[in-house]
């Protein structure tokens, strides 16, 4: 048994077994030498045309015209093999958890029921000689007679249709097609916990949808071109594939978060308050306080050792200022022109020269300040982003998690059977 899907054909190894009563082919036994029995070929003696009227072969009538077996009462015997080639839609609903009914109808081409009638000698066809299939089971093989009046004509006609039950073995297909696929929607889920910072975020992700694509195109070559229905794993590997394709575009969408900074982007107070405060929230994320308190403790540092440099130099400056004004009030009398001496000129020029290097002391040290404070603001902003693209990552593990955990099993428990 051969059961072609692509051209819905459905090739088998048959003995028909056909046998009548031939008054004319009686004899006596004692007249001719006590012969009880012998074999004629069937183009000397009529025999039934009973045909298979689905038939595909080109010959319609694949039967080896055997010897016809003639009893001495006139009982005649016909068992011609063959190999029947007949057509039998596929159902491809359940694919590869599916069961195929196959039919063989069996007639005669020529006479009528009244005739010509055939009779079923069991509701079973006699299956003792079969030999099993390695991808289909055989779970039935019967027969029925039916009595059928055609438009045409006012006469009977008489047929046996023969119903060949079989089901798929799911194990090659199991091993090749639905573990690998699992498998890889499961692997869609590791792009979420992988690093951004790794460079290799997106080609998994483009990776593992070109690698559903392959085996979809395995499950279609296998289909016969029908628009009947969708086969089961193909629902199945349509789900996955457009859920590793939602996958590569949140992780685009997490790249790009994960990669702004401060120049280019301002984070609106909606996305703030969604993925700052929300969702870390219902997810029981939170940021990494301890390197976040330390840094705020450094930065405080920092702070405290600028203003108390700055509060040094004012102060020293002013001093200085002090000492310049107690210098010239000391050597100065009212109502004349004090001329200073060459000791005097060196002094003031030396506290000149202090107070300018004080004075851009104090300008670097603010400029440092600012740029500390413009650097720390920058990085905080830099690192709501990345902590927002966590969030993303985190929501979109969770997501993908459930949504291919449940079409798994809808996919795959829905099927009638799991196993043949």
């Amino acid at each position: 048994m051969h059961y072609d899907e692509k051209n819905e054909q459905l090739v088998t190894n048959l003995w028909l077994t056909l046998e009548w009563v031939d008054v004319n082919l009686r004899w006596n036994v004692s007249q001719y030498g006590g012969i009880r029995d012998i074999r004629i070929a069937p183009k000397y003696i009529w025999k039934p045309d009973v045909l298979m009227y689905n038939s595909a072969d080109e010959r319609i009538d694949s039967t080896f015209p055997t010897n016809v077996v003639v009893q001495h009462n006139g009982s005649c015997s016909y068992i011609p093999p063959g190999i029947f080639k007949s057509t039998c839609k596929i159902d491809i609903t359940w694919f590869p958890f599916d069961d195929q009914k196959c039919v063989m109808k069996f007639g005669s081409w020529t006479y009528d029921g009244n005739a010509l009638d055939l009779l079923l000698p069991s509701e079973e066809a006699d299956l003792s000689t079969y030999i099993d299939n390695g991808e289909w089971d055989l779970r039935g093989f019967p027969g029925v007679r039916n009595l059928i009046y055609y438009t045409c004509c006012p006469e009977p006609y008489v047929d046996i249709t023969f119903t060949l039950h079989i089901r798929r073995r799911t194990l090659y297909y199991g091993f090749n097609l639905i573990i690998p696929c699992v498998l890889i929607s499961s692997m869609a889920l590791l792009g979420f916990a992988l690093p951004p910072d790794s460079g290799e975020k997106l080609t998994l992700g483009v990776t593992i949808l070109l690698s559903l694509t392959v085996f979809l195109l395995l499950v279609a070559e296998t289909m016969p071109p029908t628009s009947d229905a969708v086969p089961l794993i193909g629902t199945y590997f349509a789900c996955t594939m457009v859920m590793v394709a939602f996958s590569v575009v949140m992780t685009v969408v997490v790249l790009n978060y994960h990669h702004r900074n401060s120049d280019t982007h301002e984070m609106p107070q909606c996305i703030k308050s969604l993925f700052l405060v929300w969702l870390p929230w219902i997810l029981r994320m939170s940021r990494p306080s301890r390197k976040m308190k330390e840094k705020r403790v450094l930065f405080n540092k920092k702070m405290k050792e600028l203003e108390l440099k700055e509060r040094s130099s004012r102060s020293l400056l002013a001093n200085v200022l002090e000492i310049d004004d107690d210098f010239r009030t000391a050597y100065s009398t009212p109502g004349y022109l004090h001329v200073p001496s060459n000791d005097d000129s060196s002094a003031i020029h030396s506290c000149i020269t202090t107070q300018r290097e004080l004075s851009s002391i104090t300008r670097e040290l603010r400029f440092i300040t600012n740029h500390l404070r413009d650097e720390d603001g920058a990085n905080e902003i830099i690192g709501e982003w990345k902590f927002a693209a966590m969030v993303i990552d985190r929501v979109c593990l969770i997501m993908f998690t459930i949504f291919t955990m449940v079409s798994t099993f809808l996919c795959l428990f829905s099927a009638p059977h799991l196993s043949a």
